[in-house]
């Protein structure tokens, strides 16, 4: 079997119902999500927590999930589309679960510390860049399916909370940008955790 089918080979691609030029904004979103899929699957290298890695599998079929929910060339009302909001709640009870597990913070932390905290922390952002880019798309086509902006939202609360549990596991603190202010603030339960 050839993987190649010779047919991008003048700058346009195929998407469900047409093709559209490389460079189309729809492409671009679903190209970003190929990304974000890429560095969850390196992630998923450094991370030692069996939990965490089998959750990471899970977000890397979701975010096949995303990308084809975002492939028509035009929206359609009759689409089964595939990411629903059950996904979304699943990834709250996750960061609360593993939000659970780490000492509170008061300001915003810098990325990094451990090799998986780091990998993670480049998921999340990678995710805010899709949700950017999604928005655009939504701005100028319209027809985004609301639940993979839902998703897509969370997911990026979902990697920072375990790029800090990341961390925390290895026994490594999360530094807080030192001139930043008090962003957060926690109950008198997390207070005393």
């Amino acid at each position: 079997m050839k993987i190649y089918t010779k047919q991008g080979d003048t700058g346009t691609t195929s998407i469900v119902g047409g093709r559209v030029p490389k460079h189309d904004i729809q492409v671009e979103v679903i190209g970003i999500m190929d990304e974000l899929n890429s560095y969850t699957g390196l992630a998923m290298t450094e991370v030692k927590d069996q939990e965490l890695y089998h959750e990471l599998l899970t977000i890397q079929h979701e975010l096949f999930d995303c990308g084809s929910d975002l492939s028509f060339v035009e929206s359609k009302k009759d689409v089964h589309y595939k990411v629903t909001p059950e996904m979304t709640e699943w990834l709250e009870t996750r960061i609360d679960h593993w939000m659970s597990m780490t000492p509170p913070i008061k300001r915003f932390i810098l990325p990094g510390g451990t090799k998986a905290a780091a990998s993670l922390h480049v998921c999340r952002t990678i995710t805010r860049k899709a949700e950017r880019m999604l928005s655009k798309l939504q701005e100028d086509k319209g027809g985004v399916p609301e639940p993979v902006q839902r998703y897509l939202n969370r997911l990026s609360d979902y990697f920072f909370a375990i790029a800090r549990v990341a961390n925390h596991l290895e026994s490594t603190t999360d530094v807080e940008y030192i001139r930043g202010k008090d962003v957060f603030t926690f109950s008198n339960e997390e207070k005393n955790k």
